[in-house]
């Protein structure tokens, strides 16, 4: 069933991956100032990170297929009408709208995954699902700007959107029997080995692992919505090129979805995310640094193995901790944290790029994550060096 999540995840990624590499498009369309432009990335990463707590509760007591599939048609739908809006007001409205409905799907297909394979390889199945995502991050970009050059931003949103909507329906489909599957493991109890009884301090290392890893994502997630930008109007680059570096990223994530899992299932998530977020500071600091070049495509490289194996490990450990009922609703709140933190810094990076440039913004910013790390491994590093099962 793992590939068939694959392509539920890619699919649900395509119309949260358009709006960033269309920003160019859409700034000169309304007129927009670097704040504004952060406000339409916003609008849906703020929806988004609300929905995930709803949804990881539902998640927990419903169906949870049902929340996948509205996260990947009903998104989808949504598209279209933001594909359809003539006016700012109008498109931030839909995207708000777009964020609520695609709240459901990461809080519902990791338990899921976990039903379907054994505990000791659980980051690599996480891994190889979250290839799914960052496949169509990769890709979106680089097909919305060619559907943007050709037909206009409009068009570009309601072209992706029409085949996303038959697949959710699909999806839907095809994921009832795994559904069954797993509601009749959980009845009779087969799931109780990836439970992982209680120690000390268990719940602060989660509280504290949580904290470290949503940080870091919010900040990296600011970042890049303003990759863009900052290769449009910094670098002098063509808006072609702009989405490239986007895709430049997100082609890590072929690569270190799987990494980062199976690094986690055999040195454990703790030791990944402290590698990773000390190597995100200096990595968001010298991105505006750095000439136009090889180097600076280099640093867009290592950001989506920061990105990604951060992401494998955390989903892993998160799984792997939470009491086999509540998994879906932690999930929810780690991505909730993730995005609304993402949502609320995103304007002010950019009232900071307005005011002070993007090297200061940037490298306040890296300074950020970095300190962050530091306070949190002195919780984490002893924790560190035991594996997470």
């Amino acid at each position: 069933m793992i590939p068939l999540f694959v392509l539920g995840h890619f699919s649900h990624h395509i119309m949260t991956a358009i709006t960033v590499p269309l920003i160019p498009f859409i700034r000169s369309s309304f007129s927009l100032d670097y704040a504004q432009s952060g406000l339409v990335v916003s609008a849906f990463s703020l929806s988004y990170g609300i929905a995930q707590l709803p949804a990881g509760w539902l998640a927990d007591r419903i169906e949870p297929r049902k929340l996948m599939t509205i996260s990947i048609s009903g998104v989808a739908l949504v598209g279209i009408m933001v594909g359809l809006s003539q006016s700012y007001v109008m498109m931030i409205l839909f995207l708000i709208l777009m964020g609520l409905l695609a709240g459901g799907y990461h809080p519902s297909a990791p338990p899921l995954i976990m039903a379907a394979v054994k505990k000791e390889k659980l980051g690599r199945a996480l891994g190889f699902h979250n290839i799914g995502g960052s496949a169509s991050n990769s890709v979106t970009p680089l097909v919305a700007v060619a559907a943007a050059s050709a037909l206009g931003w409009h068009n570009a949103y309601i072209a992706l959107a029409i085949p996303m909507v038959l697949f959710g329906i699909l999806f839907y489909i095809l994921l009832g029997r795994l559904t069954v599957r797993d509601k009749t493991n959980a009845g009779h109890g087969q799931n109780m080995e990836n439970q992982t009884p209680d120690r000390p301090g268990q719940m602060r290392s989660l509280v504290i692992f949580l904290i470290l890893s949503t940080f870091t994502s919010a900040f990296i997630h600011t970042i890049n919505s303003f990759i863009p930008l900052l290769m449009v109007d910094h670098f002098g680059a063509s808006k072609e090129i702009a989405a490239g570096a986007l895709t430049l990223m997100y082609s890590a994530g072929l690569w270190a979805n799987p990494l980062g899992g199976y690094l986690a299932d055999r040195m454990g998530s703790i030791r990944v995310i402290l590698g990773v977020c000390f190597i995100a500071g200096p990595t968001i600091f010298f991105i505006p640094v750095l000439p136009y070049g090889w180097g600076l495509g280099a640093l867009f490289i290592i950001l989506g193995f920061i990105v990604f194996a951060r992401m494998s490990a955390s989903e892993a450990y998160i799984v792997r901790r939470a009491p086999i009922g509540k998994r879906s609703t932690i999930l929810g709140i780690y991505f909730f944290s993730s995005h609304e933190g993402g949502a609320i810094i995103t304007p002010v990076v950019g009232y900071m790029i307005d005011h002070f440039g993007f090297s200061t913004a940037f490298g306040l910013a890296g300074g950020a994550v970095l300190l962050m790390t530091l306070i949190c491994s002195f919780w984490l590093w002893k924790e560190g060096k035991q594996r997470d099962y």
